[in-house]
């Protein structure tokens, strides 16, 4: 995965820690494109996120796009599949 600074991996921290590095993400700069990227169970934060930042504060911006898929992991005990995905956030 790249670095890209308007890309913010969603993990365990609460809902709203996303929803603010959003919000920073593009009040910050001239940001057009901010995209969320989720695996496994965070995927339902990172829809959540977008979803405040949508209706709550930010109502000017569009969802680009949404991208998912699976990557497959090493674990000890084998590999095991895990659903991925990409929410791009988008402002005119």
């Amino acid at each position: 995965m790249s670095k890209d600074p308007n890309t913010i991996y969603i993990g365990r921290k609460p809902t709203m820690s996303y929803v603010l590095a959003v919000i920073t993400s593009f009040n910050s700069s001239d940001t057009k494109e901010v995209t969320l990227k989720a695996r496994g169970q965070a995927i339902t934060t990172a829809v959540d996120a977008a979803e405040i930042v949508h209706n709550r504060f930010m109502k000017e911006l569009n969802v680009g796009g949404i991208m998912i898929g699976t990557e497959e992991m090493q674990r000890e005990d084998g590999t095991r599949n895990v659903s991925t995905m990409e929410i791009k956030l988008t402002r005119d």
